[in-house]
């Protein structure tokens, strides 16, 4: 029986949504391990609105399901609806949105909250024993729901990132762009991305170690 992988998606963009190297990369690897995937996001108002092109902030309004839908070429579901039981194991890719839409880590730090439906299924996932994986920023989003059982992971090698991620309990490990860090013990497994990486070839050696390692843990 093949496995299903869930995906949580924060938009789509990486200033104000997923990175969308990432997110592309980790669907590309896991559909070249043979195994289903299912996307997720949350069904809310995005944090904010950046224009990529001149990097100002807009005024506009989104929706971070819907342009979620842009990268999962619209098969993607609120993530409030997501059962843990029907998945093997669950991925977030980064982008500035997994600190804005998936919780407030962006502007609250290591006093941050987790959007109530990515909270639910990251403890119900952590708690069925199955192995999650973040990538780039998105690590800050476990730190939050699961630091307080010494969970270890990586968002590269940014010290003061790396301190708020610790303050909320988790244990941080510096990693180079081109592994992943794995926690066996939680099953948590993640890597730096675009958090070190200058371009998609960079990303991609880590990505494609992260998503080895979830699949095989699955």
């Amino acid at each position: 029986m093949s496995k299903t992988i869930g995906v949580i998606l924060s938009g789509c963009g990486v200033q104000d949504g997923s990175e969308i190297h990432e997110a592309t990369l980790t669907l590309l690897y896991l559909q070249s391990a043979g195994v289903q995937t299912v996307c997720f996001a949350p069904n809310n108002a995005q944090a904010q609105v950046v224009d990529h092109l001149s990097g100002k902030h807009s005024e506009e309004e989104r929706n971070v399901l819907v342009e979620s839908a842009r990268i999962a070429r619209g098969d993607v579901r609120d993530v409030r609806d997501a059962d843990a039981e029907a998945l093997d194991g669950l991925v977030l890719p980064g982008g500035f949105g997994a600190a804005l839409n998936l919780c407030s880590f962006a502007s609250e730090g290591a006093d941050c909250s987790v959007e109530e439906g990515t909270a639910s299924l990251v403890r119900a996932m952590y708690l069925a024993g199955k192995p999650i994986a973040a990538m780039c920023i998105a690590p800050a989003v476990i730190a939050r729901v699961l630091g307080e059982h010494g969970v270890s992971l990586t968002i590269g090698t940014c010290e003061g990132t790396a301190a708020k991620l610790e303050a909320m309990g988790a244990r941080h490990v510096a990693c180079a762009v081109d592994v992943c860090h794995i926690d066996r013990e939680h099953r948590i497994i993640s890597t730096p991305a675009y958090m070190l990486a200058e371009n998609i070839g960079e990303a991609a050696g880590g990505i494609e170690q992260l998503v080895k390692a979830l699949v095989e843990m699955a």
